[in-house]
């Protein structure tokens, strides 16, 4: 354990130390974009924060190296080379994006691209579960595919979060504290070896994510940008897929009742919210005809300030539906428990986090529905007063534009301050 949280501690001391620099260096090289209009922050803030990110993970992973017990988890294998590796490629990606923009496709090839360097590192899925208890031994090139589709997947994902100070930082760090927790076990209690992999991945990546978001956190002084939405996306599932990849589902039987399930519902369940923002992103524009990459403001982050939430709130509640569903999996899969239990409450989190988006509840405006939770309240208030009437009296004409006097005809007074020309003029 001293092993993992020296880890995780360097790779948050690095990024944090780090992205004070790096928001210097986004300034200084104009990666300071104008407020869009789907954009919830007011003033321009720089990004690129990815770059911190990125070194965090370096040092982390240079530190575990040089560790007496970590050596054995990168002896002989390019692990580590090939998740530095990748991660380059999607920091180089990410930072033209930021600074210059970029398509889609360009994005989706690089991606692409990311995912094959670390099937060449040996991450890779061999099998799934069945219904009834049986694995589906996958093929050289179904594995390939699949592995493919689960990065892009989870870089896409999480990039869809990204759109609340701390939210994306704050989301993929729980989820790796919990798939860290898994992992750990796995080593610990079954013995599981080649299972220290995952876990020290999970551990730097809770460490990127903690050294960031002290300054994520609203009010953001730097955004991670798509330079670190997709690190730790692609960092995230290269951990979850190194953990199925040389899994013996046979080996479960000790921690848990379901083995078969819960290698692969593990990461769903990590995963459960910027899997269903990007599901519900992807009906959402298909229905409207539009490309699955057109950007809108109906993601879930959004919805929960359209109903009403603060920005700080709407973030701490997807926090608590991300916690809840990784961790009650986890422990679910370390205490064991019937099926039915587990498949009560991941239904019962997803209808109520379904809940939380419904059209209906945002029918009303957040003012109308503030004001209803103060009873009386605009019984209480009466109607302003108007102000008294003066009525200029005195000999002789009165000024231009204004009636004589002695007409009886009353002039409201001018504000304070003012010359009372736009008031003549109205008159």
């Amino acid at each position: 354990m001293r092993e993992y949280l020296l880890t995780l501690l360097v790779a948050a001391a690095t990024t944090y130390l780090l992205t004070p620099l790096v928001r210097r260096f986004a300034v200084a090289v104009g990666a300071l974009p104008q407020v869009r209009d789907r954009d919830v922050h007011a003033v321009p803030t720089p990004r690129l924060g990815g770059l911190a990110m990125y070194g965090g993970l370096a040092a982390a992973i240079l530190v575990a190296s040089q560790l007496s017990h970590m050596k054995l988890v990168f002896a002989g294998g390019r692990d580590a080379a090939s998740l530095l590796l990748a991660g380059a490629l999607i920091v180089i990606t990410g930072f033209v994006d930021d600074r210059f923009g970029m398509s889609a496709t360009s994005k989706l090839a690089a991606q692409v691209a990311a995912s094959g360097i670390l099937i060449w590192g040996g991450v890779e899925l061999a099998w799934v579960p069945l219904p009834k208890g049986s694995v589906l031994s996958l093929s050289p090139r179904q594995g390939i595919a699949l592995t493919i589709l689960l990065v892009v997947v989870t870089i896409n994902a999480v990039n869809f979060i990204d759109g609340l100070d701390g939210l994306a930082a704050g989301v993929v760090g729980i989820a790796a504290f919990a798939f860290f927790s898994y992992s750990y076990e796995l080593t610990r209690v079954v013995g599981l070896s080649h299972q220290s992999l995952p876990a020290l991945v999970s551990a730097v990546l809770a460490g990127m994510c903690l050294g960031f978001l002290p300054h994520n956190f609203y009010p953001a002084r730097i955004f991670m940008g798509d330079t670190g939405a997709m690190l730790i996306g692609l960092v995230l599932a290269y951990a979850t897929i190194s953990s199925t990849a040389w899994l013996d589902p046979a080996t479960l039987q000790g921690i848990n009742r379901f083995p078969l399930v819960l290698p692969l519902l593990m990461p769903v369940a990590i995963l459960v919210i910027p899997y269903a923002d990007l599901l519900l992103a992807v009906i959402r524009r298909a229905k409207a005809g539009l490309s699955v990459f057109a950007p809108d403001r109906e993601h879930l982050h959004h919805r929960l300030l359209n109903i009403g939430h603060s920005h700080r709130l709407s973030v701490l509640i997807l926090y608590m539906w991300a916690a809840l569903f990784a961790f009650t999996v986890v422990m679910l899969s370390i205490v064991g428990s019937a099926l039915a239990v587990l498949s009560v409450a991941t239904v019962g989190g997803l209808v109520a986090l379904l809940l939380v988006s419904m059209p209906w509840l945002r029918s009303r405006r957040p003012a109308e529905v503030r004001r209803e939770a103060r009873p009386g309240r605009h019984s209480r208030r009466a109607a302003p007063p108007r102000r008294a009437a003066r009525t200029r009296q005195g000999a002789g004409a009165g000024p231009a534009g204004l009636p004589a006097p002695g007409t009886g005809n009353v002039v409201p007074e001018a504000a304070p301050g003012t010359s009372g020309k736009g008031l003549t003029k109205s008159l």
